[in-house]
């Protein structure tokens, strides 16, 4: 109990935050300047991934892009309009519902998002072993102590939090 109270005395690590802010940072960065060397915005390739490792049961659309890029359907139209001009995605039609359109990747996208991603990889191996380490730590502290919303609610809140697609669907 002793080490837990110095804990919240002491307030929150904020140089482990950091540690994990700047590693974040440094690989976002690296993978920013891998797409921009491989012809591509940051936001494409991260819509490429996106497409190619949607979770199984979910369907390609615009809204869902949007959604797992946290971006606005607008842009994730725009993005897609990119792609597509330069043939690395292809738009089609569900075949139940003419209204619902879906996004695939080409022969060329699935290339270009290969070659990135096993260079993400090898960045990966060199940089990932700091990166899992600042977080291992950050989560050991987080373990052992008592945050300030924890202490009112008696437990941790497990409940997922709403998607934005979700957050739609409830207002219409």
């Amino acid at each position: 109990m002793h080490n837990t109270q110095n804990q919240i005395e002491e307030g929150p690590n904020y140089r482990a935050m950091a540690e994990l802010r700047y590693e974040v940072r440094r690989f976002l960065r690296f993978s920013e300047n891998a797409a921009r060397e491989a012809g591509l915005e940051p936001q494409q390739h991260q819509l490429l991934l996106a497409l190619k490792g949607l979770p199984a049961g979910m369907r390609p659309t615009i809204t869902v892009l949007a959604e797992r890029l946290q971006i606005q359907h607008h842009s994730a139209v725009e993005l897609i309009d990119r792609l597509a001009s330069r043939r690395l995605i292809r738009r089609y039609r569900s075949r139940t519902d003419r209204r619902q359109v879906y996004v695939r990747l080409t022969q060329s996208g699935e290339e270009v998002l290969k070659k990135l991603t096993l260079h993400h990889l090898q960045e990966l191996k060199s940089r990932g072993p700091a990166l899992v380490q600042v977080l291992n730590g950050l989560i050991a502290i987080a373990n052992k102590s008592v945050l300030p919303s924890e202490s009112t609610r008696g437990e941790t809140d497990t409940t997922p939090r709403p998607s934005m697609t979700d957050r739609k669907k409830a207002r219409s």
